[in-house]
């Protein structure tokens, strides 16, 4: 991919050429393409957008719903933990079909709502899932401690439960957004507008027309798609591994 972006055309289309080797030198034509002769920067917008609040809807539904599950007594406790997990299990080619009907009756088609309100449908389960078994394991008399002192169970939960569970909400946090910048199936069945489309979608469709592979803007937007994950990575895997540090502390 990155050797491919910077590859002239004459020599991408050599067949002679070392495909792992750029003989001729840099070249950015294919960055320039891309910017001038799409929607690519629409795309990157659209693609935060989505990503981010997703992310945000992830983890206000996922945390109380998992501290609900493993803290509060509830009827059918065991048997809402299970749906929890299978609801995740069910693959979203089963699903877009019918999200897709609900979508266009609620007016909904080739705008990014719809991918906000269908995205949590995958993510939300499996950070839920995930969240449970990561507060399981926080001694329950860390928040009784701050209780007895005076503080409500969502102050106990805020300020004592949520600090030492900093690395499983990190872990949530990069899978919301990265599952949410890659997927396919919902954002395209969903949008078909140009300007509503998201990065993957955009780059498919655009780049790819019939049997035809535009394969120096291609991989030069999926760089550049790559780019903003791979700066999240790095930027949370310090405080994922502090997090880790603290909790264990704290314990």
């Amino acid at each position: 991919m990155l050797v491919t972006a910077f590859k002239g055309n004459r020599e991408l289309y050599d067949l002679t050429a070392n495909p792992l080797l750029i003989r001729d030198g840099l070249t950015l034509e294919h960055f320039t393409s891309l910017l001038s002769n799409t929607f690519f920067l629409t795309w990157l917008r659209n693609s935060f957008v989505v990503s981010t609040v997703v992310t945000l809807i992830t983890l206000g539904i996922s945390v109380p719903a998992a501290y609900a599950v493993t803290r509060l007594r509830l009827p059918g406790q065991n048997g809402l933990a299970l749906g929890v997990f299978l609801a995740y299990l069910v693959p979203p080619t089963l699903l877009f079909i019918p999200l897709a009907r609900l979508m266009a009756s609620l007016g909904l088609l080739d705008t990014l709502l719809a991918l906000i309100l269908a995205y949590p449908t995958f993510t939300v389960p499996f950070a839920t899932w995930l969240l449970m078994g990561y507060f399981k394991g926080i001694p329950k008399d860390l928040e009784e401690a701050a209780m007895v002192d005076g503080a409500s169970r969502l102050r106990a939960l805020w300020a004592v439960v949520l600090p030492v569970a900093s690395p499983g909400l990190i872990t949530v946090t990069l899978f919301a957004f990265t599952l949410s910048w890659g997927h396919m199936i919902y954002a395209l069945a969903f949008i078909s507008q140009s300007t509503q489309k998201v990065l993957p979608v955009g780059l498919l469709t655009e780049m790819v027309r019939g049997d035809v592979f535009f394969w120096g803007p291609l991989m030069a937007g999926a760089l550049l798609s790559a780019l903003p994950v791979l700066l999240l990575f790095a930027f949370l895997n310090r405080y994922f591994v502090s997090g880790l540090t603290a909790g264990a502390t704290k314990y």
